[in-house]
């Protein structure tokens, strides 16, 4: 939008709620409910339109105080969405996270909300990353944050490097060998021994932070690979212990006590595991084959139902119901 010109007359820019605020300061409180004005649908029309004429320094405030007590949702999605663009315009980052954080609670599956919240956060996170890279460019989370970029790249030597360095500065900052683990596990050509060097990553990431349950969870899937299945048994059940919402660890303690057709034992943990991940295909088939054993016949046929469900949602063309 073209600035309006700095030729025309101040007074000409000033919102009609200036004058009114101006005009009923004489008057009494009671005369003068302003903060029933300011945050009234007509004083958010009014700094929507403000907004989406290019006047964001003077609608910004007026859609701060009155987006939240809105009763009308469209006009409440309206200013909302005004106020983010006009918050990232004039890089307010505190109100475009007010704004963002509204938004997500009143309409959280709303599309055109939910893609001007993706720009949103990535705004705010992209001003984070600068604010860090200027005034602490050698810290420790500086480090982390290029080590976490260059893997995410694909970079495993650079991001390797970039954790071992953090761990030069600091040999008990905490989750640094579960990400070495992590990098270890994830190249595409990794070292003979690359799995007995995750392991140690991660136990020494368990000495540094024993309540790591993602650190548990994949020593329980290294054992479970390795055919080690009690070794595999106390991990996950640890993972789950120290993290309850943990369902890839139910799944895995319930596919664990199944192989050694423990099935009654596997039924509660893979009954949790569907509970956490509903839309898993794997955790109805292991719940309903633990069912199937111990005689459940009408809830394992129930199970392998949902599993077929899952299976054909997510294939190419398929709906997921979930």
């Amino acid at each position: 939008m073209p600035a309006p010109s700095v030729f025309m007359p101040r007074f000409l820019h000033l919102s009609p709620l200036i004058f009114f605020v101006l005009a009923v300061g004489v008057s009494s409180r009671a005369q003068a409910p302003a903060k029933t004005t300011s945050t009234g649908p007509n004083a958010a029309e009014h700094a929507a339109s403000l907004a989406e004429s290019g006047h964001c320094s003077e609608a910004l405030p007026l859609l701060s105080r009155a987006v939240a007590h809105l009763t009308d949702r469209e006009l409440q999605k309206k200013a909302g969405l005004d106020g983010i663009r006009c918050a990232t315009l004039l890089q307010r980052w505190d109100s475009l996270l007010d704004f963002a954080q509204l938004l997500n609670q009143q309409f959280p599956r709303d599309p055109e909300v939910l893609y001007v919240l993706i720009h949103a956060y990535s705004d705010l996170s992209s001003e984070a990353t600068r604010q860090l890279a200027q005034t602490a460019p050698g810290s420790i989370p500086a480090l982390e944050l290029d080590a976490e970029a260059n893997e995410m790249q694909g970079k495993w030597d650079q991001a390797e490097k970039d954790y071992r360095k953090i761990l030069d500065e600091n040999p008990h900052y905490p989750g640094i060998h579960f990400r070495m683990a992590r990098l270890l596990l994830s190249k595409p050509n990794p070292p003979a021994d690359f799995q007995d060097q995750a392991k140690k990553e991660l136990q020494q990431e368990l000495e540094i932070d024993p309540s790591n349950a993602g650190a548990e969870y994949v020593l329980g899937e290294l054992a479970h690979q390795a055919g080690d299945l009690d070794e595999a048994i106390k991990h996950f059940t640890k993972a789950t212990q120290l993290d309850p919402s943990f369902g890839a660890a139910y799944l895995g303690l319930g596919v664990a006590l199944s192989m050694q057709k423990k099935y009654a034992e596997a039924v509660a943990p893979l009954e949790i595991a569907v509970k956490l991940q509903p839309a898993n295909p794997v955790a109805h088939y292991s719940l309903g084959t633990a069912y199937s054993r111990t005689g459940r016949k009408a809830a394992a046929e129930h199970e392998f139902a949902l599993q077929q469900e899952e299976e054909q949602g997510s294939a190419p063309g398929g709906q997921n119901p979930q």
